[in-house]
């Protein structure tokens, strides 16, 4: 019988085990060396930051003594003249994705707000809580919540570096900026993100945006100019926490095969008179084209007849969409609530699950475009300045247009 032997392996000599270890050691000290030069910062305060770094968690991103930051507030829209305020989750996610935008573009790590306001107008529960026969205004307890209830922040971190503002991490940067004096920290107003590459920012430790009184979404200024945007809009919708991702699968999964729609009413409705008293409306025809007889129409070319069609709306009227169960089989949230109870605390959270789900439907209209290829229920554009009298029928659409 045919034996293998073992392959005989030479022994390194004592001289080149020497070699091979001096090698090591000077490597390290190189690459010590480089981080401590490029990093600009004391060595006492580098050493600080080696313990820190060197002993924290693995299975998450590792910040480097290389890493520099961008601060642009405690609260999103905040400090400035929006603090006494708070925006809807659609905003606040334009302002967030406009200021990781600038921390991709400045290849700094990004100091997210580690909580988000919620405001109350969008909190109902009567949202979750949909049924035929009734409806309720009873509203979700607390006027924040957690980021890291909302976003996976190490998925974003994959993208973006990304540290919160309660974070060891930060108050250890912060400490070390103050020790740094003027190569430490710079606060900026009124700087494009262009200027800020300039050396004489790029070797600052933290770069801090609060001097800046403008909601976040504004110093994106050219975002209307879509091949300048860096994070398209299904960014951080895509970042939803773990146990927001998981409960949209459970419900995709149940739901199987389905179309969507996302039917945006309630506070976009609002109306007010102008001087000679006649009413008024931001989106003239959505009022209109969101009611279910025109959204049969409007959908009845790409939805065929029997599918199952999950509506996501902040609509509250009892029954509101039941007309649609004349063509299609009706599902919502509310039908999920083994899945759903357990883990949504606010409306926000819900609507992020919404959002995941409807995004996974085969076919989805939208309410306002966004892109060319959008599919909508109203062509009503979503930014409109001009207050414009309502059009409830099609019938007042002729009049309109005779006129």
């Amino acid at each position: 019988m045919a034996t293998m032997s073992k392959s005989q392996r030479t022994k390194p000599s004592p001289g080149s085990r020497r070699l091979v270890l001096l090698l090591i050691v000077f490597a390290f000290i190189l690459l010590l060396s480089s981080v401590i030069s490029t990093g600009k910062l004391g060595l006492p305060y580098q050493q600080t930051l080696i313990d820190y770094f060197a002993t924290s968690p693995r299975g998450k991103r590792h910040h480097s003594l290389a890493d520099k930051y961008l601060y642009w507030g405690s609260r999103i829209d905040c400090p400035g003249k929006n603090c006494e305020t708070c925006a809807g989750l659609g905003h606040q996610e334009s302002s967030l994705r406009c200021a990781l935008e600038e921390a991709l573009f400045l290849n700094r790590t990004f100091v997210m707000p580690s909580g988000m306001c919620i405001n109350p107008i969008h909190n109902k529960k009567g949202i979750l809580d949909r049924s035929d026969d009734k409806a309720t205004e009873e509203g979700w307890v607390g006027s924040s919540c957690a980021m890291d209830s909302l976003y996976d922040i190490d998925l974003i971190s994959e993208k973006i570096p990304v540290i919160l503002d309660d974070s060891k991490t930060w108050h250890l940067v912060l400490s070390t900026s103050m020790k740094l004096g003027g190569r430490g920290i710079a606060h900026v107003y009124g700087v494009t993100r262009h200027r800020l590459t300039e050396s004489h920012y790029s070797n600052l430790l933290i770069i801090n945006r609060t001097a800046s009184p403008l909601a976040w979404f504004v110093e994106c200024k050219d975002r209307g100019n879509r091949s300048s945007v860096m994070l398209p809009y299904s960014f951080l919708p895509n970042m939803a926490a773990p146990i927001l991702r998981n409960a949209a699968e459970k419900i995709k999964a149940q739901l199987g095969d389905y179309d969507a729609i996302h039917v945006r009413r309630g506070d976009k409705l609002k109306t007010r008179k102008d001087r000679f008293g006649v009413e008024r409306i931001q989106f003239p025809h959505l009022d209109r084209d969101t009611r279910p007889e025109f959204i049969l129409r409007r959908i009845e070319k790409k939805i065929p007849h029997g599918r199952t069609l999950f509506i996501g709306s902040n609509e509250r009227t009892p029954g509101f969409f039941s007309p649609l169960a004349v063509r299609y089989k009706l599902a919502y949230s509310s039908n999920f609530s083994e899945v759903m109870d357990p883990i949504i605390k606010n409306n926000y959270q819900l609507f992020m699950v919404e959002r995941l789900v409807m995004m996974g439907a085969k076919t989805f209209f939208k309410t306002f475009k966004e892109y060319e290829t959008d599919l909508t229920l109203t062509d009503d554009p979503k930014k409109n300045k001009n207050w414009e009298i309502p059009v409830y029928t099609m019938e007042d659409e002729r009049k309109e247009s005779v006129s």
